[in-house]
């Protein structure tokens, strides 16, 4: 069996930041089994460095919590809030590949 690398299935090796021109961190979820709320999250750091191998590569994100945009201010405080995401106390959402 051959390891696979990047530039076997064509990818370059490097880092990619998050460009928040041409991308989003979007959600949607059912409420009340009747609809779907769709929202976003416009404050975003994020990156993708690609190295020779799988093992050599990581994804790294972190998301400003009160940044949370569901288009009703309404929702959106009461998300922001301590029931859900408690901004104050947890301002950031973080994620790391390992």
């Amino acid at each position: 069996m051959t390891a696979t690398t990047v530039e076997t299935v064509g990818l370059s090796q490097g880092t990619w930041n998050f460009d928040a021109a041409h991308s989003e961190v979007g959600f949607s979820v059912r409420h009340a089994g009747i609809s779907k709320v769709r929202g976003k999250f416009t404050d975003v750091d994020a990156s993708l460095t690609l190295g020779a191998t799988l093992a050599d590569s990581a994804v790294t994100a972190t998301i400003q919590a009160a940044s949370f945009d569901s288009g009703d201010a309404n929702r959106d405080g009461h998300v922001k809030g301590a029931d859900f995401f408690d901004v104050e106390t947890y301002p950031t959402l973080s994620f790391a590949t390992t």
